[in-house]
């Protein structure tokens, strides 16, 4: 009677990369297998576990005696028996690993999950940063590509600072434009680090806009406000800057007419925004009772 091995898989679809993981009846790890994930997270899946019975004479998904789904594209993994969140996974295995450790920190690719875990392996408690990607794998990255670097070079890079140059913004996008600014003004890469306290009270655009929009509305003058994030390094700043810069003047412009301001619209530095913005001088005058 020939005895036929049975083997068992684990594939956790992750927001930028897909594991997969094969073991044999007797516990052992016979195949894994970490790639880039697709953003078809069905696609992401199939590739990883046939990338995973390819090293494994005569497996095929199919074959799996039994096949557990995990992380944020567990629904979507094809032959799955059972899907499970990637909180119990880790958990579970972890324990299995090394029973005596009791906590678990996981930074992923989109959120950084804390996870307590009890003595038979089950979760105990977890907190996790799902709002913004400070602190995460993204923004590991972000950093890495801000200096033209693979992550494994970024971190051994980082044990060869002498000095600390604080990065004082807390989302991943500005701390981008922060270090690629702190370069170009000739900062030597190896010392410049992203703030403890910018990491652990995270900002994203949201809060950012709402902070913005807040304070605008305490103006009883503005009846709306729209918050505008431009991320694309292509646009040009600098014609940006001149808009916003004319923005400005318009705006002193009318708070100087609507608080009936007097003065001599011949020797007004504002003049020039009265004369170009349609429907402006007729405002001032309307309010200033000038005729």
């Amino acid at each position: 009677m020939v005895n036929i091995m049975k083997y068992f898989g684990g594939c956790d679809v992750g927001s930028t990369y897909t594991k997969c993981v094969i073991l044999d009846e007797n516990g052992k790890i016979v195949a894994d297998v970490t790639n880039r994930s697709k953003i078809n997270p069905v696609q992401s899946a199939e590739i990883a576990l046939k990338d995973a019975c390819d090293q494994v004479e005569g497996l095929t998904p199919e074959k799996l005696t039994y096949l557990i789904g995990t992380g944020y594209g567990r629904n979507k993994v094809p032959f799955a028996d059972e899907n499970i969140s990637e909180i119990s996974c880790h958990a579970m295995g972890v324990h299995v690993t090394n029973p005596s450790v009791k906590a678990i920190i996981d930074i992923g690719g989109q959120d950084v999950k804390g996870i307590a875990i009890d003595t038979d392996g089950t979760v105990k408690n977890f907190a996790m940063n799902d709002k913004c990607a400070a602190g995460t794998g993204r923004f590991f990255e972000a950093m890495a590509h801000a200096f033209e670097m693979s992550l494994p070079e970024f971190s051994k890079l980082s044990l060869k600072a002498k000095n600390t140059i604080p990065i004082t913004a807390q989302c991943t996008v500005f701390a981008e434009s922060e270090v690629i600014s702190l370069v170009g003004e000739g900062t030597h890469i190896e010392n410049i680090r992203v703030s403890k306290s910018a990491l652990s009270q995270g900002l994203n655009f949201q809060k950012a806009g709402s902070v913005l929009a807040e304070k605008y509305k305490e103006n009883d003058a503005v009846k709306a406000v729209q918050i505008v994030y431009i991320t694309d390094k292509s646009v040009d700043f600098k014609q940006l800057e001149k808009l916003a810069a004319k923005n400005y003047d318009i705006t002193e412009t009318l708070n100087h007419i609507m608080q009936n301001i007097k003065f001599d619209c011949a020797a007004c530095n504002l003049k020039p925004i009265c004369d170009e913005v349609e429907g402006m001088r007729e405002l001032h005058f309307k309010h200033s009772g000038m005729k």
